[in-house]
């Protein structure tokens, strides 16, 4: 079984050089995992956690370390404090015990600790965190690469509708989705040849969404864009329905994980992007499908937890290619690792660039109570 520890690293203090160098693993080998498991990213932190613990569980069970390897996560909850999650990531670095750190999926949370993570040559695994600032060096992995990145998958989807127009409201204080609704939206948009009508930014406090959407369908678009965090995707979507639109939506991925569930059939027509999706028919992504539900009573898994599944193995493959918990050794060999085709619960032979897994991206629909995976894009 997994060993979870829940015991505080202790203050901050003057950085530490980690486990020892040397030939061979210790016994035990720590990381700290810092993720969101209350606030607003709640829903996507308590889902990556049950990635990570299953990577765990199922590298500790197999021996894959060698006989007598036990790999531990000291999991860290942020509360949604960017100031928290640099605490907890500098007590990490200060801790001589700790090899490496699973960083935060929150993009403003990553940020804080990227810097910290390569000046104090911490070897860092982020999942999600798409915005810039996130993969700043030698010591810093992400997977997948941002949304940004792969939005445009949905590309196929509008050209098959025909749609002239977009108009979109958006979360700008979010920086994943600020860069879809600035940069990856309009960018594919213009390709399409498709006009915007109209872009309206919500403020972190907004809770009623009524007047950006009205708003934005005074500009008349064809289609509608909501992109918003978590569960304000639920709010947005029975409000736009209120308001009398009731055609096809673009979402983003944060609306994933049960969390359209809320709006009842006010949340059927969003489409979005993700990098995972267990309906796809990937070999590799089948085998983590049926790992997962088989350790939580049938639940299909999202993808927060598949990415935090692949963090953990690309950590686990680094340190047994090192032969050593030392974070030098560990930055080496996580290198050694990326400049090979990956494998694992994102999919099959996926290639890292610049530090961060490159996926083609699966375009999903919410019909009111579940995801329905539409199409994968053509690699």
């Amino acid at each position: 079984m997994s060993v979870v520890a829940l015991a505080g690293c202790g203050s901050a203090g003057p950085a530490a050089s980690g486990p020892q160098g040397g030939d061979g693993l210790p016994d035990t080998v720590r990381l700290m995992v810092s993720a969101p498991l209350t606030g607003p990213a709640a829903f996507a932190g308590t889902e990556a956690e049950k990635g990570y613990e299953l990577a765990v569980e199922e590298i500790n069970e197999s021996g894959f370390l060698g006989e007598g390897v036990t790999l531990e996560i000291d999991v860290k909850d942020t509360q949604a404090s960017v100031q928290k999650a640099a605490s907890d990531f500098t007590a990490a670095v200060s801790d001589p015990e700790v090899s490496a750190v699973l960083g935060s999926l929150s993009s403003g949370e990553a940020v804080a600790q990227s810097p910290i993570a390569e000046n104090q040559k911490m070897p860092t695994v982020y999942i999600q965190a798409g915005s810039p600032g996130v993969v700043l060096g030698d010591y810093t992995y992400r997977f997948p690469t941002p949304m940004s990145e792969y939005y445009d998958v949905l590309s196929t989807y509008v050209e098959e509708e025909g749609w002239d127009s977009v108009g979109v409201v958006y979360a700008p204080w979010i920086p994943t989705l600020k860069d879809v609704g600035e940069v990856a939206l309009p960018a594919m948009a213009e390709e399409l040849g498709m006009e915007v009508t109209a872009s309206v930014a919500t403020q972190q406090t907004t809770q009623d969404f009524s007047a950006p959407i009205e708003q934005v369908l005074a500009s008349d678009p064809d289609v509608v864009s909501i992109l918003q965090i978590g569960p304000a995707n639920a709010t947005a979507m029975q409000q736009l329905r209120q308001a009398g639109y009731d055609g096809p939506v673009l979402g983003n991925s944060s609306a994933g994980a049960g969390t359209l569930a809320p709006a009842g059939a006010a949340g059927a027509g969003m489409v979005w992007p993700v990098d995972f999706a267990p309906g796809a028919d990937d070999p590799a992504v089948q085998e983590f499908v049926e790992l997962y539900r088989e350790a939580n009573d049938g639940e299909d898994p999202y993808p927060y937890a598949a990415e935090a599944y692949d963090a953990v193995w690309f950590v686990a493959r680094a340190l047994k290619e090192a032969d050593s918990a030392g974070r030098e050794e560990l930055k080496d060999a996580m290198a050694t690792i990326a400049a090979e085709p990956w494998t694992g619960a994102l999919g099959t032979d996926h290639t890292f660039e610049d530090n961060s897994l490159v996926v083609g991206g699966v375009a999903v629909e919410w019909d009111g109570s579940q995801e329905n995976v539409l199409y994968s894009a053509e690699r």
